[in-house]
């Protein structure tokens, strides 16, 4: 249950490529504003990774670089929107991790999942925080197991709804734990963090730029962090590895992608301009505020992180008998 394993090599490919991409560049692009699709809500992760990442795209290519949110249906409006777009370079999708849950989640999709996008870069994997609310009495995540062992399903955790990213990824903690707890589904991420702190459920799988600001207040425990090394930020939260978990791997992460038949010159100058982006000091800073490691991948292997990501979804939602909609 791990993608970590091959994020370090992905990332020295990225630089490799630097060089040819350059040579390739069409000269004529881009020619206008550059609008960057993101799926969600302003103000998440993917919004706030892609904003600083457009604004790097905008400085170094002379062009602005717009995000527009387009959120709805569980990503796929501005999926949709994205892929009915001209493949010419000036229209891009912020693809994230939750891409390759869709097929688990909805009956149809209104573009062809497999095909409707090039990938071009990650941006970022950010990693997956297990925490629980400061009113119960776990301490660890060994502590935590043992009691949802004990006594299956009566430890509560909260996500923002069926099929969202942490209800995937609290169903992979438990496929991985060997445990069985229960879920409440609320209508947005920030509900069930709301309801951790308030004790109407016992945990919350979030990402780390979502919840530091209540543990820093004291209002929610962290127990593990899907890291293969603690972060500075918080030094004493162990990974999962350290906890006891040596197998759980799963992260966000996000990144650009085009619609199907943008020029292979176009897609390799993009990432190669993330890569660039993605060594400035200022990016670097940024991501470590998140607990963030930097992405830079060539194409093909975020296409091949894209393709293992689906099989493990799908794995996933079928174990855990989760009905497409």
């Amino acid at each position: 249950m791990t993608i970590r394993a091959t994020r370090r090599g992905l990332i020295a490919g990225g630089a490799l490529a630097v060089g040819r991409a350059f040579g390739q560049a069409p000269g004529a692009w881009p020619s206008r504003p550059v609008r960057i699709i993101v799926a969600w809500a302003p103000g998440g992760a993917v919004d706030t990774v892609a904003r600083r990442m457009a604004q790097k795209l905008a400085e170094q290519l002379g062009q602005p670089f717009v995000v527009e949110n387009k959120a709805g249906a569980t990503g796929t409006i501005g999926a949709a929107e994205a892929a009915r777009a001209a493949a010419d370079g000036h229209t891009l999708l912020a693809l994230d991790n939750t891409y390759a849950m869709l097929p688990f989640l909805l009956n149809r999709l209104p573009f062809d999942h497999a095909t409707a996008f090039a990938p071009i870069s990650v941006s970022a994997f950010s990693p997956v925080l297990l925490a629980v609310g400061s009113r119960t009495s776990y301490r660890t995540l060994q502590e935590l197991i043992a009691a949802a062992r004990r006594e299956p399903e009566k430890i509560t955790y909260g996500t923002g709804g069926i099929g969202s990213a942490p209800h995937f990824a609290t169903e992979a903690f438990q496929q991985a734990s060997g445990i069985r707890l229960y879920h409440v589904p609320y209508r947005g991420a920030g509900e069930a963090v709301t309801a951790a702190l308030g004790g109407q459920v016992d945990m919350v799988m979030i990402s780390l730029g979502s919840a530091l600001g209540s543990i820093q207040g004291g209002l929610l425990r962290p127990l593990a962090i899907s890291r293969e090394s603690r972060i500075a930020a918080m030094p004493e939260l162990p990974t999962f590895a350290e906890a006891g978990m040596p197998g759980f791997g799963v992260v966000n992460w996000s990144g650009l992608a085009a619609p199907r038949g943008t020029p292979a010159a176009i897609i390799e100058r993009l990432q190669a301009e993330m890569v660039r982006a993605l060594a400035a000091p200022d990016m670097q800073a940024f991501l470590a505020t998140l607990g963030a490691e930097p992405g830079g991948m060539p194409p093909e292997a975020m296409a091949a992180l894209l393709s293992r990501e689906t099989a493990l979804w799908r794995d996933v939602a079928a174990r855990a008998e989760i009905q497409r909609q």
